[in-house]
Formats: structure tokens, C-alpha cells, sequence
């Protein structure tokens, strides 16, 4: 396994993260696996030198930062792990149980933790934007689980990029933490994040921790635009279907399956290659229900594309609509 600093950073993570949001109650999405189910990729991911897992307090409403906990305590040692988690999504039906002020953060940190079960996590995350409060009580409120010893770091995930100045800029402007990451929407098959957000996080030192890298599989190159594909996840997640599935994404993915081919490669490897050889992407998020999906991301890191190979895969590509905000 790769290490590299999230941003500029000290944090040391691996080039690939283990995304948790795969395992939790399968009542919250039927491709979820529950924990006896779940367990084995965690041991096989700590096994490969994966040090790094993301997990949300909204996935399986709650369940998967309870699995994550505690199939990570009885497998690692605590100091030796980078656990990520996130806040904004609703958590509860009256009107504070959501978004970004000062009462959710606090409340929501203390409620992960206990979760988790553990003192601290790593690298406490923004979901999303929260445009009814104002970002100066966000991020006083952030700085505040930093200086408690709650979190260690703070990163933020998918906004615009002007918005994520701003954050910025307000923390530096009062002595606040700062973000060190941006987990955002990027893959071969949506780009639209390399005009303003990749540029302005390379320029200020910020690290990527792409979600999504994969498109939610669809660079597999086992979807179908009659049915869908045959996957569980395939025929179950509509957030897929209506983000992907344009005749130019089949367009894309048709020249990952040539290109796989004839480099003797599987799709996914070939399309998470092209991911990690992006100068500003850390340590992409990779979700896995089969054993083999972790394997692909192994053997991707191994992959190097050549000028020529990257822009044959590029080539295709469509500007999309905003996605994933």
C-alpha cells in the first residue's frame, strides 16, 4: 500500500479509503451488507495497509458508524487508524435535527462518537453545504470540536467551489481550523469538478478524497441502458440512474472496456487508474460488497496510464448539469 499527506497536512493516509456506507442495515438500502457480512472487508482492507475509512452519521441512520466502530476496535489499534465521519444530513424529524448550526455540530459530534465508540475521530466532515446557517457559526462550531479534542482535522464534501473559498477564508480570517480535505463527486464519467474545485484545493494545499470514483460501479461496465445491469445495486439505486446512464457515460465507459482489454485489466482498475494519477487526488473513496472490488483498487495503484491512454479515456467526455451538491 501507498501513503501520502491529506493535503498539506501531517495526516498520513492511505491512497485508497475504505468507504463504509456499504455496511450497515439493509433495510436502508437493500445492497447494504449488515456486520457479519461486513467484517471481512474490514480485516481484509486493514490486511492490504488500508488505514483510512469514511463512514457518515446519516449512512444506515447511524448503523454503519456503530459497525464501523466496532469492527475497527476489535481489529486495530486506535492510534494506527484514520477514521472519517460527517455531519449535516437529518438525523432527526424536528427542526434542529439537520444541517450545519452550532447545535446539530455539537450535538452530532457527541452522538457519533458514541457510535463509534471511540474519544475522537480523525477528520470530521461537512456533508454538504447548509444554506440556512450562517458559515461563521459553522465553522466557530467546528473549531470548537477540533480544540475539545473531538476531531483531530475537518474536511468538507461536495459544494461549489466559491462556496469553499469562502469557509476558508472566514476561518483564516478568525484564528479558526481550516479545512485539509474535500471529498468530492469525480470520475471518468463526471469531470465537471476539474474546472474550479480540483484547481483551487491543488493551489491551497487541500486534499481530494473523491467519492464516487467508480461512478456507484457504473465504470464497471456492467450497466445496460434497457434494465439497468444486474447488480443489486444496479437495479436499486435511482441516485445512479439519474446522475449517469447519458449515451455519452456509455461512451466513456466503452473505451474503459476497450482500453482494460487491451492492457489484460478489469474496467474498474483501469478507471480508478486513471483517478489515482491525478496530481491532486489523495486517497479516493472506494465502496466495496465484493471481496474482488477491494483486490481492483489494489491492483489499480500498480497501474500507470500513459498521456496517450488518459486522454483516449477522456476523449468522450460531456459536460453534465451540476451533480451530486
Amino acid at each position: 500500500m501507498e501513503y501520502t499527506r491529506l493535503g498539506k497536512s501531517g495526516l498520513k493516509v492511505s491512497r485508497i479509503c475504505l468507504g463504509m456506507m456499504s455496511y450497515g442495515d439493509p433495510k436502508w438500502r437493500d445492497w447494504v451488507l449488515p456486520e457479519e457480512d461486513a467484517r471481512p472487508f474490514a480485516q481484509r482492507a486493514l490486511e492490504m495497509g488500508i488505514n483510512f475509512f469514511d463512514t457518515a452519521n446519516v449512512y444506515s441512520a447511524g448503523v454503519s458508524e456503530e459497525i464501523t466502530g466496532r469492527t475497527l476496535r476489535d481489529m486495530a489499534k486506535r492510534d494506527e487508524i484514520v477514521v472519517a465521519t460527517k455531519v449535516h444530513g437529518k438525523m432527526r424529524q424536528d427542526p434542529n435535527g439537520r444541517g450545519l448550526s452550532r447545535k446539530h455540530i455539537m450535538g452530532s459530534i457527541d452522538d457519533s462518537l458514541r457510535r463509534l465508540g471511540m474519544d475522537y475521530v480523525d477528520l470530521y466532515q461537512i456533508h454538504r453545504w447548509d444554506y440556512d446557517t450562517p458559515i461563521e457559526e459553522t465553522m466557530e462550531a467546528l473549531h470548537d470540536v477540533v480544540k475539545s479534542g473531538k476531531a483531530r482535522y475537518i474536511g468538507a464534501s461536495s459544494m461549489y467551489a466559491w462556496q469553499f473559498a469562502k469557509a476558508q477564508f472566514v476561518a483564516e480570517k478568525h484564528g479558526w481550523t481550516k479545512f485539509i480535505s474535500m471529498q468530492n463527486h469525480y470520475n471518468l464519467v463526471y469531470r465537471e469538478e476539474e474546472r474550479e474545485m480540483n484547481p483551487l484545493c491543488q493551489d491551497q494545499g487541500v486534499g481530494l478524497i473523491p467519492w464516487s470514483p467508480l461512478a456507484r460501479g457504473f465504470l464497471a461496465g456492467n450497466r445496460r441502458k434497457q434494465d439497468w445491469g444486474e447488480t443489486t445495486r444496479a437495479k436499486t439505486d435511482p441516485f445512479a440512474q439519474e446522475m449517469y446512464y447519458r449515451d455519452s457515460d456509455f461512451q466513456v465507459v466503452e473505451r474503459v472496456v476497450e482500453l482494460a482489454a487491451r492492457m489484460g485489466h478489469k474496467p474498474a482498475q483501469v478507471a480508478l487508474a486513471w483517478l489515482l494519477c491525478k496530481q491532486e487526488v489523495d486517497s479516493p473513496i472506494i465502496g466495496a460488497t465484493k471481496m474482488y472490488q477491494l483486490e481492483d483498487a489494489n491492483i489499480a495503484l500498480s497501474i500507470k496510464l500513459s498521456h496517450e491512454e488518459n486522454k483516449y479515456l477522456e476523449e468522450p467526455y460531456v459536460p453534465h448539469p451540476i451533480l451530486g451538491h
